[in-house]
């Protein structure tokens, strides 16, 4: 376990997030900032993710969310906490 507390976010995206490579762009920025947790698509044209990790590098992972991938339009960002313990960031089936 880490010596600093983690920290895990909920996030909810709205705006253009499906069809944009969001979830492969967040899945290869987690693995950057050493963030586990996961993202989706739902079926109403939002994306959801948790992301966890020191709190430096979930501030920088709520920085990139906001904007997302270079076709994304992100047009609002809910953040609320978030709970669980994950090893790894991988991307989950659609809901």
């Amino acid at each position: 376990m880490p010596d600093s507390p983690d920290v895990t976010k909920y996030l909810r995206l709205h705006g253009r997030v499906q069809g944009v490579y969001f979830r492969e762009s967040m899945c290869r920025k987690a693995a950057e900032l050493g963030i586990t947790g996961w993202v989706r698509n739902r079926r109403d044209g939002t994306v959801e993710a948790t992301v966890q990790g020191t709190p430096e590098a979930v501030e920088k992972m709520l920085a990139w969310a906001r904007l997302g991938p270079p076709s994304a339009q992100v047009t609002r960002m809910e953040s609320s906490e978030g709970s669980g313990a994950y090893g790894e960031f991988m991307r989950r089936e659609s809901v």
